[in-house]
């Protein structure tokens, strides 16, 4: 049994090292004095200064996020809803459209992102912001809904039974009894769906037009001239804003969960 114990760990630690030790070599070589990542010689923070330097990539960095933000709000208010309806249908039909639902998680960006191009060339719809948020719209949906739709199936019923013969109307059941249970779900779907959009790439590519562009495809346009240490100096601290929103989850969960445990004793 300790055998098998310490065979996990290891296996364990060697996924951990293999995952993270390509991000803190890039985090290490930002602060290099260097022109590149061949040698280490010296520490320096000129890159972050560059970096703050960079209006045209700072703009960027924050329509990214403004983009990513607004894009996973709506698709959680849309995916909330979704999922909520989606109960509520028979199983035949509800199968059917959690089916395609699923079946946006699994296809390949390029086909979504080929699609959505093709959608928009059709229309008539000049490609920029608009076509990139209504793309991260799409694909953060499905995560959502998928977050969101297990809770309110393992909710008891009886709760909203008890309303109505209290004499609550079908919004304050919402307000009051469905809402509060589903937070959980409805944060980890925001949370995810903004992780989605902030690392997308494939799809943003697509649907991207001259007059705007995301953090990704501006990194992808950089790199193709040769990586430069103030891309690192960006990623280090992108890496850093991730350790914040992962902490931020963490303590936003389990509030939610304290409140709901609290809910539910009363």
């Amino acid at each position: 049994m300790q055998k098998k114990n310490s065979l996990g760990k290891v296996y364990i630690t060697f996924v951990l090292i293999l995952l993270y030790a390509p991000i803190f070599y890039l985090i290490f070589y930002s602060f290099n004095a260097g022109s590149d990542m061949s040698k280490f010689t010296g520490f320096t923070l000129d890159n972050f200064k560059t970096l703050f330097a960079d209006s045209r990539l700072i703009l960027i960095v924050v329509q990214t996020f403004f983009l990513d933000f607004l894009s996973s709000l709506i698709a959680t208010v849309i995916g909330t809803i979704g999922a909520i309806n989606l109960v509520k249908l028979k199983r035949r039909r509800r199968e059917t459209l959690l089916g395609l639902n699923n079946v946006l998680m699994v296809s390949p960006d390029v086909v979504i992102g080929a699609s959505f191009l093709i959608l928009f060339t059709i229309v008539g719809m000049k490609l920029g912001f608009i076509s990139v948020l209504l793309s991260h719209i799409a694909f953060s949906i499905p995560i959502v809904v998928l977050m969101v739709m297990p809770l309110y199936q393992e909710m008891d019923s009886s709760l909203i039974d008890a309303a109505n013969d209290l004499g609550a109307n079908s919004s304050q059941i919402m307000r009051e009894i469905i809402l509060p249970y589903l937070t959980p779900g409805i944060i980890a779907g925001f949370f995810m769906a903004f992780t989605y959009s902030l690392d997308d790439f494939a799809v943003t590519f697509f649907v991207t037009g001259n007059d705007f562009t995301t953090l990704s495809v501006e990194i992808y346009s950089r790199a193709r001239a040769g990586i430069s240490l103030e891309i690192n100096a960006l990623s280090t601290l992108v890496f850093l804003f991730s350790i914040l929103l992962v902490v931020g989850y963490y303590y936003i969960m389990k509030d939610s969960e304290t409140v709901g445990k609290s809910s539910n004793l009363t």
